[in-house]
């Protein structure tokens, strides 16, 4: 993509409605506009964001062996009320009518959907287990919307549903995208402490959250240090092998990690004292085990070995994709502007070219262009008329990790600069050289 061809409406001043930096530098840097309270258009920058996180969802999830679907974004009041939840939900729930004065609602989440589906074709133990997600727009109308998209009224979010036949199986699920979640995060550049939470309106008594840690963090938590030093890496799953999953489940929870809801301070107070930690969390997603809370009031029975119509036991699981890209920002800024880790970032690498027009910086350029794109990856080139200082400015706002630097004096020597947004080293490379260190990073 040429910058001179793209829509980019960057903003030099932070906008006085943004309280915190990923907001600021989400509407700065051209990502998003709000179109009313709580609620945002996603410009073309943050749809690359958005989509290239959902693409790691994707491609995690099916890893685990679950199915993607799609589900309506509004649903008949009907089945709210056969499980019971219609009216206990709250305001939070957008509720509306049809021309023929039927009750509806704009989704807050899935689970009587999904459980519908569920209860009309399948009827037989042998057609499980079974987890199926979407990824999908929801509503849930906030009080006091506020900090962009990290506490918004629209927003896109991965939410699946497991239906299995025992509690033994259900429970697998659950470590299993447990699992699958930390792998998910940490292709993105993000730690993401699973802790104890509470199951709010969703229920069951197994559930925990996800949180990055970030001073303007909605949760406060309590933490043994130790779990900071946790990584998942480069570990060969067997998503069916329930004594790995478990394992890793072990592994990962049994420190103490807790959000305010269900701190314990008795509990707190055995972790080593120089270990005990409390600080402020983003949700960036969270998992349930509920049992047969929706199965029973809904009817979603199948026929076990024996013969006999028993309720299947189900749980949730749910990401906020719009809510990473803010929580990605969160955790990785400067004060110049945004640090996009390589696994989500909307473009690999920036072309600044110092001097435009001159016809061999401006070959050099297209050069470079073409043979990134031609490795498969998408470079965003800046070639327009405008001072270098603004270049750079435009660069560092929008922080793709990689910066290749063009100009006469540099070209005299047979040399183009290469930055690392992260870190801001700079080398001076041959064109071959820089080209070949670009795509490694990404290879």
């Amino acid at each position: 993509m040429r910058l001179s061809r793209y829509f980019l409406p960057v903003l030099k001043e932070n906008p006085a409605e943004a309280q915190i930096v990923s907001h600021r530098l989400m509407l700065r840097a051209g990502m998003i506009k709000q179109s009313a309270a709580g609620i945002y258009s996603w410009l073309p920058l943050g749809l690359k964001v958005l989509k290239n996180i959902e693409t790691i969802v994707h491609e995690e999830q099916a890893k685990a062996g679950h199915l993607a679907m799609l589900m309506p974004t509004i649903q008949s009041a009907d089945l709210w009320r056969e499980s019971g939840r219609y009216d206990d939900y709250g305001e939070e729930m957008l509720r509306i009518k049809d021309r023929h004065g039927r009750d509806m609602l704009f989704t807050p989440t899935a689970e009587e959907l999904i459980t519908d589906i569920f209860r009309g074709h399948v009827t037989s133990y042998k057609d499980m287990p079974l987890t199926m997600y979407q990824i999908q727009w929801k509503f849930r109308d906030e009080r006091r919307p506020r900090f962009g998209v990290m506490r918004g009224r629209e927003f896109y979010m991965k939410d699946g549903y497991n239906f299995d036949l025992t509690k033994e199986d259900a429970m697998h699920a659950y470590n299993r995208h447990l699992v699958s979640y930390l792998r998910t995060y940490e292709r993105m550049g993000l730690q993401a402490i699973p802790m104890r939470a509470d199951s709010g309106p969703i229920g069951g008594d197994d559930t925990h959250e996800f949180l990055v840690l970030a001073e303007t963090g909605e949760s406060e938590v309590f933490y043994d240090s130790a779990v900071t030093d946790l990584t998942f890496g480069d570990r060969d799953i067997n998503y069916d092998d329930k004594a790995q999953c478990q394992s890793i489940m072990e592994e990962f929870t049994t420190k103490y990690a807790r959000t305010d809801e269900t701190h314990d301070e008795a509990l707190f107070a055995e972790v080593p004292q120089e270990r005990r930690k409390v600080a402020r969390g983003i949700e960036v997603g969270q998992i349930f085990y509920f049992g047969a809370k929706y199965s029973e009031a809904m009817g979603a029975t199948v026929q076990d070995a024996d013969g006999k119509q028993v309720p299947v036991h189900m749980g949730s699981h749910g990401i906020g994709v719009s809510r990473l890209v803010g929580a990605i920002i969160e955790a990785s800024h400067d004060d110049k502007g945004i640090i996009w880790p390589e696994g989500v970032t909307p473009f690999h690498c920036g072309i600044v070219n110092l001097k435009q027009g001159d016809a061999e910086a401006d070959a050099a350029c297209e050069d470079l262009y073409r043979q990134l794109t031609k490795a498969g990856l998408e470079p965003l080139y800046d070639d327009r008329n405008e001072r270098a200082g603004g270049k750079f400015a435009t660069m560092d706002l929008i922080g793709l990790p990689w910066r290749l630097t063009v100009g006469p004096r540099g070209l005299k020597n047979g040399v183009v600069e290469l930055t690392c947004r992260k870190t801001g080293d700079r080398e001076e490379l041959t064109p071959e050289a820089a080209i070949a260190k670009v795509i490694a990073q990404y290879m």
